[in-house]
């Protein structure tokens, strides 16, 4: 099992995993390729005897603020107070072994280093026992209540406080 740096090359991969993972989500070529081309240090594919089983796209961004599903972004904002996790997708042969929590875990060690005080997703298929077991907790926003409709009736946003160096 190895999380590497994601490249341009490997968009076919991640469109694949998606379209297993996430069939009921489309995103488009042109937006999972800017979400790399715009931070590619928050895009991993994970591999599995070189075989690709799941990828993560995340970036900087602002709190409280979740990107429409399907939507350019344009750029990064220039101040962020998150880190926010777009999008970390496993196929079934990749789950249970620990692939999510490590990139979960070296995200966050990314973000601090960043000087970020948290980040923050939407977690959508159920996933939020898994979140919550990696100190993610449901933050009520009640702006995003029409946008979290549009993932799914169960989405939540979710937030995890950091403590970056220096704090």
């Amino acid at each position: 099992m190895n999380w590497r740096t994601m490249s341009a090359l490997d968009l076919r991969a991640v469109e694949a995993i998606a379209a297993v993972v996430h069939k009921d989500f489309y995103e488009s070529p042109e937006v999972l390729a800017e979400r790399v081309a715009l931070y590619p240090f928050g895009a991993h594919l994970l591999e599995i005897g070189e075989r690709p089983v799941g990828y993560v796209l995340s970036h900087p961004w602002t709190a409280g603020v979740v990107p429409a599903l399907n939507s350019l972004l344009g750029a990064l904002p220039a101040d962020p107070d998150t880190y926010y996790l777009h999008d970390l997708a496993l196929l079934p042969v990749a789950r249970r072994i620990g692939a999510g929590g490590m990139m979960v875990e070296a995200l966050t060690r990314h973000a601090e280093a960043r000087g970020l005080r948290q980040m923050s997703l939407v977690a959508v298929h159920g996933s939020a026992s898994f979140w919550r077991r990696h100190d993610f907790l449901p933050v009520d926003v009640p702006e995003l209540a029409g946008k979290l409709l549009s993932y799914d009736a169960d989405a939540l946003y979710m937030v995890r406080r950091l403590d970056p160096p220096g704090d």
